[in-house]
C-alpha cells in the first residue's frame, strides 16, 4: 500500500495533481487545503498518501501534512462519509476548524460544508468527538500562513460573487478554474476573472 510519494509536480488542478516519480506519473486527489501549498510544475513535492482500494478501482488521496491525512481517515470512518465528501470537508474547513467544530458540537459550522446536512453533521460529532483530539496539526508556520491567506481570499471572492447574485456552487467552480496553477492572484483579480467566466455561461 502506498503511504508516501515524493516526486516532481507534473500537472495540477484544483482537485488533483500528477506526481512524476522516476518517470511514472501518479494521479493524486487532493483537498483545497493541500492544493494551496502545492509548488509549481517541475518542483519537488512530498505527499502523505491514503490508498483507497475498491473492487473496480484504486485511488490515491494526498495531503501535505500528516494531520490532514489523519483528519481525512477519521472523517471516512463516519457512517455515510466516503472519500469524496471527506475531501469536501477538508476543502471547506481547516483541520483546526474541523476539530474545533466537532469538539464544540457546532453542527451549524459543519453544515456550511457542501454535502453535509444536519444528520451527517450530527454523526460526525457523535462518532468523532473523542477521536479528533488525537489529531496533531503539523503545518509549518510559513506554509500555514500561505494556505490561510489563499483560503481566505477564495472565500472572500466566492462571497462577493454570491452577493452579486451568482449561485455559490457556480461561483466556486469558476474560482477553482482560475486558481489552478495560479496562487498569486488578489481577491479583486479573482472576482474579475470569475465574472468573465460566469458571464459567458
Amino acid at each position: 500500500m502506498i503511504a508516501l510519494i515524493t516526486g516532481k509536480v507534473a500537472r495540477k488542478a484544483a482537485d488533483y495533481l500528477i506526481v512524476d516519480v522516476a518517470g511514472v506519473g501518479y494521479q493524486v486527489h487532493v483537498p483545497l487545503s493541500t492544493y494551496y501549498g502545492i509548488p509549481e510544475n517541475g518542483e519537488q513535492i512530498c505527499l502523505h498518501i491514503h490508498t483507497h482500494l475498491r473492487e473496480d478501482s484504486l485511488s490515491l488521496f494526498g495531503f501535505l501534512t500528516q494531520s490532514e491525512k489523519d483528519a481525512f481517515l477519521q472523517l471516512m470512518s463516519v457512517s455515510g462519509i466516503g472519500p469524496k465528501l471527506a475531501l469536501a470537508v477538508l476543502s471547506s474547513l481547516s483541520v483546526e476548524e474541523i476539530v474545533c467544530a466537532i469538539q464544540s458540537s457546532d453542527d451549524s459550522k459543519l453544515c456550511t460544508i457542501p454535502g453535509v446536512g444536519k444528520k451527517t453533521a450530527a454523526r460526525m460529532i457523535l462518532e468523532l468527538k473523542d477521536k479528533v483530539k488525537h489529531i496533531i496539526c503539523t503545518v509549518p508556520a510559513s506554509q500555514a500562513d500561505v494556505a490561510e491567506t489563499a483560503s481566505r481570499d477564495f472565500d472572500d471572492a466566492a462571497s462577493a460573487l454570491v452577493n452579486l447574485g451568482y449561485k455559490k456552487n457556480l461561483a466556486e467552480d469558476a474560482l477553482k478554474k482560475i486558481i489552478s496553477g495560479r496562487r498569486d492572484l488578489k481577491v479583486e483579480e479573482l472576482i474579475r476573472e470569475a465574472l468573465n467566466i460566469l458571464m459567458k455561461r
